[in-house]
């Protein structure tokens, strides 16, 4: 073996120990081996950052920004008020995650599905008396297994596709993995059906509660033509939200309190919520609802643009013992008071006719610049925007959602290369105006796109210096090897490797051993390339191999033994009939 090979394997080997063990940046860790491999002479410049060029990259790209689409458009809360309904029961609820997510995140990014539906699952919890950890992680489990059903489904499959397109020069079509992927949803989806409500604990989330949140009342309008005319408080999704609660309906100038929730909503109706602040947030998220504040319509600040702000009252406020309407707020700080809360608790009564006091906090409605400009003004104390608080562009959603119906068929009719099918989604998009360039940028993850693409170098060195041949090899030494037990080996070692460090580093890595191996034993390289993508995506084990697994883990409480209960058997479902089913679909 020479120095290249052993050295190759040693830097291989330290980026998979960093990984595991330590909490450097994984982005930091791979581009600091890519430099290392550049310096020692292993790779050539060219080599080393050819994965920064691979289509699967540039896709993974675009279809961040489609998903950002459908997030700013509204399309996903769309999509999820009508897929998840009002279920009745535990075992109702759980079929309706169950199937929805694994269809959605087909198309879909997972993250984003995932994002979306938890809080309409936490507000089944809330009101189904249900303890969340019973839904959250078949949540994420769900979409994973959906994932695997298409091309576009996660990105490992597109990391793989690039490399089969670079290395062997062939192509995936669209739904060429759904003869895989669609098996294991099935069976998957089934056993977490019946066996997740016994495996998984009576454990409640880690939310904040809501009496130890700053208190405001937040009141919002039902549109005259939105969805929700009509629609019963329950069935609208408005009786138990995850930061407040509907206190009273004020309908035609008379106020209704203990309002039951089989109330039907008017156009009109002025609801009035009580919450932390996160309440105005989720209201701002759901189609049908305007905010009550007449001023709000008022600001000259584009609609993409706007955000919820906590802002503190400091000794130098300009309107100090004036009431807001004296105040001259908006037009002083282009900012809407929606509320106030002193001392922690709402301030009864209408808004315009409170006196503003040091120290009252303001939930704003304002441009997403607020903070700087007034971060270190004497004006307030504090300033904060509220996270995911800019109200989604409803009458976008329509174009959201042809535009990733076009993606999808286009692709899938193979009119249009999946990167071709990508890069004309994103830029329509864009020019759509479903999501405005600034937003665009902040939601390509480039952290993501980093580790993919330096990735590669790794895998290169590997194939370059020989240590996948000789790794192949030594796998080789097994006594009867056959092509099943070979094929169960690469995807037994990816699947560890992707519950250590990251998925797509895991594809990465495996792909030239793969390829070595099915070389050596001189069959088609294809069934290794299909078990290295769902092996790669099958993370159930553990909450970091997967970045769904870590999304629920604070909302369902849920512990490390959770995912090692449930997740080590689905697992072994999963990989059983990948392994037996891979090699009918693509033989040996």
């Amino acid at each position: 073996m020479t120095w290249q090979a052993l050295f190759s394997l040693f830097t291989v080997a330290s980026v998979l120990g960093t990984l595991a063990f330590t909490r450097i940046a994984a982005d930091v860790i791979v581009m600091a081996a890519l430099a290392v491999l550049v310096v020692a002479g292993i790779l050539a410049p060219g080599e080393a950052l050819a994965g920064f060029a691979n289509p699967g990259v540039m896709t993974i790209a675009c279809l961040y920004v489609v998903a950002a689409g459908l997030k700013e458009t509204g399309a996903i809360q769309w999509l999820a008020q009508r897929v998840l309904g009002q279920p009745k029961s535990l075992p109702m609820a759980l079929l309706r995650v169950l199937l929805p997510t694994s269809t959605l995140s087909a198309f879909m990014n997972n993250t984003t599905v995932v994002a979306m539906f938890i809080p309409a699952i936490q507000d089944w919890a809330a009101r189904l008396k249900l303890p969340p950890s019973k839904l959250l992680l078949p949540l994420s489990y769900a979409a994973i297994l959906g994932g695997t059903c298409t091309l576009i489904g996660t990105s490992t499959n597109l990391v793989v596709d690039g490399l089969l397109q670079s290395e062997k020069n062939v192509q995936l079509g669209m739904f060429e993995l759904a003869w895989v992927g669609v098996p294991l949803s099935l069976v998957g989806g089934a056993f977490l059906y019946f066996l997740a409500p016994r495996l998984l604990p009576n454990r409640q989330g880690v939310l904040e509660q809501l009496e130890q949140a700053r208190e405001y009342a937040v009141e919002v309008v039902v549109s005259a033509n939105g969805p929700l005319v009509g629609m019963t408080i329950a069935d609208a999704g408005l009786r138990s939200l995850v930061h407040g609660y509907l206190a009273d309906i004020e309908r035609h100038s008379r106020l209704q309190t203990a309002v039951p929730p089989d109330t039907e909503l008017q156009a009109g109706d002025i609801l009035i919520f009580i919450g932390a602040p996160e309440c105005a947030r989720e209201l701002r998220h759901i189609d049908g609802l305007r905010p009550a504040n007449g001023d709000v319509h008022k600001l000259d600040i584009a609609h993409h643009q706007r955000c919820l702000v906590e802002a503190v009252i400091g000794p130098d406020f300009t309107g100090l013992h004036q009431t807001v309407r004296q105040s001259r707020f908006r037009s002083r700080y282009q900012a809407v008071i929606l509320s106030i809360s002193r001392q922690g608790e709402r301030i009864p009564g209408k808004l315009g006719s409170i006196k503003l006091e040091v120290g009252d906090t303001l939930l704003l409605e304002t441009g997403q610049d607020f903070v700087d400009q007034y971060r270190y003004r004497k004006d307030f104390l504090l300033v904060s925007a509220l996270s995911d608080s800019t109200p989604p562009n409803f009458s976008k959603t329509p174009w959201a959602l042809g535009i990733l119906g076009g993606l999808v068929a286009a692709s899938a009719s193979g009119l249009l290369s999946i990167l071709e099918a990508a890069l004309l989604a994103a830029g329509m998009m864009l020019v759509t105006r479903c999501l405005p360039a600034s937003k665009a940028r902040r939601y390509i993850d480039l952290s993501v796109l980093v580790v993919i693409s330096a990735s590669f170098a790794l895998g290169a060195a590997l194939t370059k210096t020989g240590a996948a041949l000789m790794i192949a090899d030594t796998i080789m030494l097994i006594d009867g090897l056959s092509p099943w037990l070979a094929l169960a080996l690469i995807y037994l070692l990816t699947v560890i490797f992707t519950e250590l460090i990251t998925n797509n580093a895991a594809a990465v890595l495996m792909f030239p051993i793969a390829m070595a191996i099915a070389d050596r034993l001189g069959v088609d390289y294809m069934p290794f390339a299909i078990a290295i993508m769902v092996a790669a995506s099958a993370s159930f084990m553990t909450p970091l191999g997967y970045q769904t697994n870590l999304m629920v883990m604070g909302p369902g409480g849920y512990r490390f033994t959770d995912y090692l209960r449930l997740g080590a058997p689905l697992s072994i479902i999963v990989g059983a009939v990948a392994i037996a089913t891979v090699p009918l679909v693509w033989p040996f």
